[in-house]
């Protein structure tokens, strides 16, 4: 069957990196993207990051500017909502009431923040930060400073957040389910030194505490009431995780669950449609297991992937999870699989209390995950340990003096 048409659901990275790749690799046909927010696509690390310190122009969070689309001949239909998608016909069905065919199919349509529901919940000053909107609002309010912030949720937003807050010359207090912060995804000693981080910033943290409602005064947020006490609160920042968005793809039958599924090459249960980004829940041939990952390089590059795969290309999606943070004057980056970080053991190389280091996780004396504290230019050498799976000497490999492209070769 000759191809001449994509469409892309989704106005992110994975969209916009998809149709990139498709021209890249050749394809002369149709390129549709279809986009839901009103702008360009664009990337979102930044709206939690230098976008939102205000250190970086709005420009700076799209991926390509508009004359980059015009010159490719990729047709982005901004502020467009899809309300479903027939794959026997092959065709998606807009708002408008028109429709549009496709040959290929791809859902990069993302995840949306997971809501709170408790008494009090819709007062104005609750915010969530998924969008260049929500960033935009969120530090309009910020950035006045002297405000009493609550953090609904430690994880990696609720703790950039709170940098950034402080930054702008706030008290923040961050209250979760978890003892430490970031307890899920690093476990209690790397938890741990992040709290102590925000601590010494004068960020407070109530945990374990579950919230139960919020009240308000003249329709604006005042308080937080948690199970282990009442919170005063100007402003709250809610960072509970995020959803899939699946709506079109179950109710176009497509298998689903706690994402799209997909393969190792990223096609879904229709051959016709393919998944990247946050929304697919994929398999990855080196872990065995499937694995959905919420980070923008993940989106960068299954959205390349996909493209191929949409293109008949023989390639498999085996990137190695990468993401990275900025908290104050810690910078770090993380590489690995967190489904295999569970029961493994932790090696570190540096020092840990000076906050210069590299985390390993072990799992059967094998490299699962790394993490480099403010110790750069090491990424690279990292991936390849976790990439090698070969076993490794712990103390080697916690030895400053043995470089890390060596730690394999004993």
């Amino acid at each position: 069957m000759s191809v001449d048409s994509f469409v892309i659901i989704g106005g992110g990275l994975a969209g916009a990196s998809a149709a990139g790749t498709l021209r890249k690799e050749g394809f002369d046909g149709d390129i549709r993207l279809l986009a839901a927010e009103p702008h360009l696509p664009y990337i979102r690390p930044p709206l939690s990051k230098e976008y939102f310190l205000g250190k970086a122009e709005r420009d700076s969070v799209f991926v390509h500017p508009a004359a980059w689309y015009a010159e490719h001949d990729i047709d982005v239909d901004a502020a467009t909502k899809v309300t479903a998608i027939d794959p026997p016909a092959h065709r998606v069905s807009l708002d408008d009431g028109s429709s549009v065919r496709y040959d290929r199919l791809l859902l990069a349509t993302g995840a949306s923040p997971r809501r709170v529901e408790v008494p009090g919940s819709g007062a104005v000053g609750i915010h969530y930060l998924r969008t260049i909107e929500d960033s935009e609002r969120l530090r309009s309010e910020l950035e006045v400073g002297g405000r009493e912030v609550v953090l609904v949720g430690a994880g990696w937003i609720g703790l950039e957040v709170a940098a950034a807050a402080r930054g702008y010359g706030n008290h923040v207090t961050a209250i979760g389910r978890e003892t430490v912060p970031l307890q899920g995804p690093l476990g209690d000693e790397l938890g741990g030194m992040f709290q102590r981080l925000h601590e010494q910033n004068g960020v407070e943290f109530r945990l374990p505490a579950d919230l139960v409602e919020f009240s308000s005064q003249d329709g604006r947020v005042s308080s937080v009431l948690t199970d282990a006490g009442t919170l005063p609160a100007d402003l709250v920042v809610v960072g509970v995780g995020a959803i899939p968005n699946t709506a079109l793809a179950e109710a176009g039958g497509l298998a689903v669950s706690n994402g799209v599924l997909v393969d190792e090459t990223l096609a879904s249960s229709d051959p016709d449609i393919f998944a990247a980004g946050d929304v697919a829940n994929a398999y990855h041939p080196v872990i065995g297991q499937r694995m959905r990952n919420e980070h923008w390089a993940n989106a960068r590059a299954s959205g390349r992937v996909a493209a191929r795969s949409m293109l008949g290309q023989r390639v498999v999606f085996d990137d190695i999870p990468y993401f990275y943070t900025d908290q104050y004057d810690l910078g770090m980056e993380y590489s690995g699989y967190p489904p295999l970080t569970g029961d493994a053991r932790l090696v570190y190389r540096g020092d840990v209390d000076a906050r210069e280091f590299i985390a390993f996780w072990l799992a059967g004396d094998r490299v699962v995950a790394g993490m480099n504290v403010n110790v750069w230019d090491v990424n690279e050498q990292v991936q390849n340990l976790i990439r090698s799976g070969r076993q490794v000497d712990a103390a080697r490999l916690s030895d400053p003096a043995v470089p890390l492209e060596e730690v394999l070769a004993a």
